[in-house]
This record gives structure tokens, sequence and C-alpha cells, in this order.
């Protein structure tokens, strides 16, 4: 009998008489057409063999094992080494190419080479960049470093620039400056680490003083338009808000430590008249002075003396009113003294004397002042008082008792 296999030989009962080999289909190999030949795997579960099918470019041969997985070059995989394996790309006639990754990715796309899943803050088509937020580092352990910018003060991102070893971020936001944008920027100030900008009620000139204000604290520097305050907010000693409440105006009259002098001269005149001025507050103002002193616009000369100063033309009213003041006070204290001397004369001790035929008698004594001295009211050298308390007056030729 020739036994040849009912699936792989061409008949049961065909076979060669002397040798008793089969005639086998294509892929079947053996006397009686039962195993498979190079290139072939049987299937599972049946008898049938199956050709391998093995990619000539990714294989290493055209035979495969019983599962039909045929074997594949360096960098290549798949049943039948039909594509590249991770860390390969670009399936081609001769092999598949490693990617290029720089290290940081151990998979890319297999047609592309585009890295895959960049690792250690990378990023790029070939993990050759840092990711947003970081920078490359000298460091070989540390590739890329994150940025010591912070999103507040700026974009976050950095760059090692040519020369320097330490990152300067890129860009500053307003009102931040510096390397790492940690200080605050002219015109601004830290308040609770974050740069705010300096409140001066537009009083500061950055011109003049660029740092506005303080960094520190937010005080106001070189306050103008005769302002003062920690914000600019008030107006220096001697001047005052305007009546729309905006600028600082000189006050209409201030006192004044020194006296000072003000000159002026009349047109065509070549002497100067000076005015020696005091410490005094003027009540008037200059609204009440001016119809006193009027001013031609033709005349030059007397408009710069009504303009030098209020203040001097007020000292000069009111001393005038000072010294009629003082007249006025000497005058009535004369009055007073002259009335107190009429009166003082009118109440001073007088006797009254009666005369009778052969002598003198006093017969009552008036004085409004006390312990008045009445000695004096006779001649010292005609009166005399009796030893009785009689009082004795002396004529030349008589002698009278009293």
């Amino acid at each position: 009998l020739c036994n040849c296999s009912s699936v792989g030989s061409t008949g049961v009962a065909e076979c060669n008489h002397t040798t008793g080999q089969c005639r086998c289909l294509g892929g079947y190999v053996g006397l009686h057409c039962d195993s498979c030949a190079h290139g072939f795997h049987p299937e599972q579960g049946t008898q049938r063999c199956q050709p391998c099918a093995c990619s000539p470019t990714g294989s290493s041969s055209a035979q495969c094992d019983h599962s039909g997985k045929c074997q594949c070059k360096v960098g290549v995989t798949g049943l039948k080494c039909d594509r590249c394996s991770d860390g390969y790309y670009r399936f081609n006639e001769t092999t598949c190419e490693p990617c290029q990754c720089n290290n940081h990715s151990q998979t890319c796309n297999s047609s592309t080479g585009t890295c895959l899943h960049c690792q250690e803050n990378t990023e790029g088509n070939h993990c050759e960049l840092c990711k947003e937020g970081f920078y490359h580092s000298a460091h070989p352990a540390h590739t890329c470093q994150r940025c010591p910018c912070s999103i507040v003060a700026s974009t976050g991102t950095c760059r090692i620039q040519p020369g320097e070893t330490e990152p300067r971020c890129d860009r500053c936001k307003t009102g931040y400056t510096g390397l790492n944008c940690n200080q605050c920027d002219k015109g601004y100030y830290n308040s609770d680490s974050i740069c705010v900008r300096c409140k001066c009620n537009g009083n500061v000139d950055p011109a003049r003083s660029p740092r506005v204000c303080r960094p520190e604290s937010g005080e106001c520097l070189g306050c103008l338009y005769h302002t003062a305050g920690f914000h600019c907010e008030r107006c220096e000693e001697g001047y005052t808000r305007d009546p729309e409440g905006t600028n600082c105006t000189r006050k209409e009259a201030t006192l004044g430590p020194e006296p000072r002098e003000l000159t002026t001269s009349a047109p065509n005149a070549t002497t100067a008249t000076s005015f020696p001025t005091a410490v005094l507050n003027s009540t008037l103002s200059p609204t009440t002075l001016q119809p006193l002193f009027p001013v031609s616009s033709s005349d030059n000369s007397t408009s710069a003396f009504a303009d030098v100063s209020w203040t001097q033309f007020n000292i000069i009213i009111l001393t005038v009113i000072i010294i009629v003041v003082v007249l006025l006070m000497g005058f009535v204290g004369a009055v007073y003294m002259y009335r107190e001397y009429q009166n003082r004369k009118l109440n001073a001790p007088f006797w009254t004397i009666e005369l009778k035929e052969d002598n003198i008698s006093f017969s009552s004594y008036h004085d409004s002042i006390p312990n008045a001295d009445v000695s004096g009211l006779l001649e010292d050298d005609g009166n005399e008082v009796a030893p009785n308390g009689q009082l004795t007056l002396t004529t030349p030729m008589h002698n009278f008792k009293a």
C-alpha cells in the first residue's frame, strides 16, 4: 500500500512502486507527503501546511517555527518580520534605522522617526529641546532644569545666553525686572512679593526721579508742584489747594521769622523805596486792597510794585492802624488823669470858719482823704496849737483863740 497523506498528496494510492514515494502537493514533503516543506508551517488543529510568508527584508530566513513566526533581523519585529521594533523606524529594503531621541526616549514613529514620550523634561522631534519652563543645564546628569522664573512675574521661560552660566528669563511682565524677574521695575514697589505701581498722584516726574518711589516701601521720591507727603497727596508748608482742589498755590499772606525788604521803583525814577516788613498775618484780602492800589497795565514798574507782595501793603496799613490806636489810648489816658486830678482837688480837706466880734471859731472840719494833715492849711509861722487843744491864730498885731 502507498499509504499517502490524503491532505498533502495527490492521491492516496498514487506512489512510486519501487520507492513508495507519494506524489506531494505544494508545501508538503516526506515519503507520504505528511510534512511541511521549507517556508511552510503546519496549521494548528489540522494537518495542512501554511506558507510562512516571512518578509524577505526584515527576516533573516524564510523558515518559521510551528506557530508561523519568522526569524527577524535586528530592529525588526512582527510575526512576519514586516515592521520595525521599538526604538527603530523607517522599514526599508535593508533594515530598520534606530530612533534618534538623544537617549530621552525608547520609541519613535515607525514611519517618520518622530520620538514619542520624551523623558527628563525634553521635547521635540528628537527630544532635543527642553520643555517650556526648563533650560539646558551644563551638568551632564540634568540636561533640562526648571527655570528660576515665576509665572507671576514673567512668561516662565528662560535660557542661557552665550558666555553665561546662569539662566536669564526670556521676558518679564510689566513692573518686573532683573535676570530672574524678581525685582520691581522703575515706577513700582514691592507689596507682599508683588510689584505694584507707585501711587504719587501724578506729582512725580519719572525723568527726574526714575525710581518714582522707594521699591521697598512705596514712598514717593521728588514730589513736584509744591506737594509733599508719603504719596505726594498734600501741599507743602506755605501752600494750599486751589478752589478746584487740583493744584497747590502759595497762601495769600504767610508769617515769616525774618523781616524782608520790598524795593520798588517808579517810572523815570532813580531812587528805590524800601518797605521793612514785620512778622504779621494780614487779615485783609487782595480783593480789599486792590482798590487802594490801582495798577495800570501800561505802567510796567507800577505793575511790578503791585505784584511784589500784598503783605507789604497790608503791613503798612496795619502799622498805621496800630499808631492811631496808640494815640487814641494816650489821649483817653490823658483825659482820665486830668479828671482824677480835678476830683482830688475838689475833695481836698477844708475848714468851716465862723467869724465873731473878737475871735474866729472853726465849727467843722471836712476831709475826703483819710489821715490828711491839717497843719498845712494855715500858715506855719502864725499858727500854733494851745495846750488845751484850742487852735490859736496869731497875727502880727492880735492873737485869736478858737
